[in-house]
């Protein structure tokens, strides 16, 4: 079953990369984020299933091993999911010995999340993957180019982010173009 699985994950990198270098080089830049994160995971996940950690808890213990003890519901929107999927993983992680959930004497209402000894050791052993995997990733890149990778990449969450504050205010703040108009408007 691991060897169909990873034949499958191998033809999939294998079109993404027949897409990127053949078909469609230039294709939306937000298709090749997408395929990058993609590539990243892929690549993590193999490493961390070697010490049976799935992707979904790595997001988790990432975010608890900076900030141990943070509600559920803080911790699920840290990690960008909804509470039922964030409480689903959570569960997995206490049989697995990763966390445990606590309430707390202020506040009974709330689950609190925290690092158990053996979440906390995993650091020492995972994030030296995820090291890994970036080293991989920016094989043949010079520091000018990664230096201008992470600057352009910064620069597009920054401009989506005032994208999304701007579609909070409503509808009088439109998005505009490159020229400056609302975007869906006709050229006069």
């Amino acid at each position: 079953m691991a060897k169909a699985r990873e034949s499958r994950e191998q033809e999939a990198a294998r079109r993404v990369l027949k897409h990127w270098h053949e078909a469609v080089p230039n294709d939306r830049m937000a298709h090749l984020v997408k395929d990058v994160t993609r590539s990243f995971q892929r690549s993590l996940q193999a490493r961390l299933a070697r010490h049976n950690i799935s992707f979904s808890h790595w997001f988790f213990l990432r975010i608890l091993w900076e900030h141990d003890g943070l509600t559920q519901r803080e911790l699920s929107i840290e990690a960008g999911l909804m509470e039922p999927t964030t409480l689903i993983a959570l569960r997995t992680m206490e049989t697995l010995g990763t966390v445990r959930r606590r309430q707390m004497n202020e506040n009974r209402k709330n689950n609190h999340v925290f690092l158990t000894a053996r979440g906390k050791r995993l650091k020492k052993l995972l994030v030296p993957m995820a090291e890994e995997v970036n080293a991989i990733a920016l094989r043949e890149l010079s520091q000018r180019d990664i230096d201008a990778a992470r600057r352009s990449l910064l620069t597009m969450i920054d401009n989506l982010a005032r994208d999304d504050q701007l579609a909070a205010a409503g509808p009088s703040k439109a998005p505009t173009n490159t020229r400056g108009r609302s975007v869906g408007s006709r050229q006069a």
